[in-house]
């Protein structure tokens, strides 16, 4: 897993990558205002998921938080699936959103 450097001001990212530098999944947050911080975007390439990378990313990103942004506040939005591991870590769940489209 590299640490992704980006010229985004305060978005941060993690790849996990093969050993062939394939990217085989990703996850990202953002700094708000009001020291809060904003769990973005995580992806785990189809073929390489259950296999502990999502967590492993995720976990990464958790420590970065902890040792960087004490007093700082963090918050998601993530799918039903993802729900357990936030819980785990002490997020506290919300309202449930309903994702709806129309193609116009």
């Amino acid at each position: 897993i590299i640490k992704l450097e980006t010229n985004t001001l305060g978005l941060s990212g993690w790849l996990a990558v093969t050993q062939d530098d394939d990217t085989i999944g990703h996850i990202f947050m953002q700094e708000e205002l009001n020291k809060r911080i904003k769990f973005l975007d995580a992806w785990v390439r189809e073929d390489y998921r259950r296999q502990g990378i999502f967590r492993k990313l995720w976990d990464i990103r958790w420590q970065h938080v902890i040792k960087n942004y004490k007093g700082w506040t963090a918050f998601a939005w993530c799918l039903p699936s993802s729900l357990p591991l936030l819980i785990e870590k002490g997020f506290v769940q919300g309202d449930t959103s309903v994702y709806v489209s129309k193609e116009i």
